[in-house]
């Protein structure tokens, strides 16, 4: 089968797009016949490796997809030869206590499908049964890769973790990127007071087109100041940060009393100095949050079907330019989620 793999961990030039052997079907899972998949930072992470972390090689790279089930074990059940689905990248154990209350994401044990399991960028790829459900049936499948693992993030950061609720003020990060636009639907949807930045004047004009209510680019504006601005001198009650280091002293000159900061990524590195005495001054809520519950997923492709939300995509690249695409996402050029078409 055609795939998109690594063989190393190291940049750009260890990927590859060639010819693997198919996946060994075991009895609790189903044999996808992937039809597209959608980037993520991830995939990023993953190429470049991390520490204490060994990947067997070849490794297919990729989180999100939408497909066509093929075949089904004998212990998949709810499923058949012929559904149509998307992918919950999240893998748990199903068994231990936090499984058990339906809080997947917080097993000893989780994963994510492309860096605990062979991703999805490939022809072919075989999950365990419970990783799948139905594709929302207005979706096509480039719709549908595009929306698990950005949208999902994005649910349990403003939902579960957040509460979001009408009314508050919600402060994103670098808007263009999958989870930033998600969130920013997520919020609107909600009836929250939206203010995104970015430092391209292109993406904060489509982010207008979008819906969101105020727009700040970071390099010719104080972020925190400009928020607290547009708060009347209050602060936003929720920070959404995707960025990490570079955004995180911000998050805190941003935020009102007794608000909250949530954090799901680093992109801009992962070590970051805190003032302790704004946070336990300020009655500052920080929360961490990692992709999502099975119940997280059920939710938010519940709350997606209900809304006809369709995730922003970018672009549509073919899978034997997988490379190109994920330049393309490593350099921020993107407004949006990129997907790879893989089949017809």
């Amino acid at each position: 089968m055609k795939a998109v793999y690594i063989d190393s961990h190291g940049p750009m030039d260890r990927v590859r797009v060639g010819q693997l052997k198919e996946p060994v079907l075991k009895d609790d899972e189903v044999l996808l016949a992937v039809k597209a998949a959608a980037l993520n930072h991830l995939d990023i992470h993953v190429r470049n490796g991390r520490p204490g972390v060994e990947i067997p090689m070849p490794h297919v790279l990729g989180s999100d997809a939408a497909g066509v089930v093929t075949a089904a074990g004998p212990q998949a059940h709810g499923v058949r030869e012929g559904d149509h689905v998307i992918l919950h990248p999240g893998l748990s154990c199903g068994c231990c206590e936090f499984c058990l209350r339906g809080e997947h994401s917080l097993c000893a044990s989780f994963g994510i499908v492309g860096l605990s399991r062979p991703g999805t960028f490939a022809e072919k790829i075989a999950v365990p049964f419970w990783c799948v459900r139905p594709k929302p049936a207005y979706l096509n499948f480039e719709e549908a890769a595009a929306l698990p693992l950005a949208t999902l993030t994005a649910w349990r950061m403003l939902m579960t973790r957040c509460r979001l609720q009408a009314g508050v003020t919600l402060l994103i990060h670098g808007i263009g990127g999958g989870v930033a636009l998600a969130g920013l639907a997520i919020a609107l949807n909600a009836g929250a007071e939206t203010v995104v930045t970015s430092s391209s004047p292109e993406k904060l004009g489509k982010a207008s087109a979008l819906g969101a209510h105020h727009l700040i680019d970071y390099t010719a504006e104080d972020v925190a100041a400009r928020a607290r601005e547009i708060t009347h001198g209050r602060g936003v009650d929720i920070v959404m940060d995707t960025v990490g280091a570079a955004t995180w002293p911000i998050d805190f000159a941003a935020v009102r009393k007794g608000g909250s900061i949530v954090l799901c990524g680093v992109t801009t590195g992962a070590v970051a100095e805190t003032n302790l005495q704004t946070l336990y001054w300020n009655q500052l809520t920080i929360m961490g949050s990692t992709l999502g519950s099975a119940e997280d997923f059920r939710r938010m492709l519940a709350a997606a079907e209900t809304a006809k939300f369709r995730p922003v995509i970018d672009s549509v690249i073919s899978i034997d330019h997988a490379a190109e695409a994920l330049r393309k996402m490593e350099s921020g050029a993107q407004f949006g989620k990129i997907v790879l078409k893989v089949a017809d």
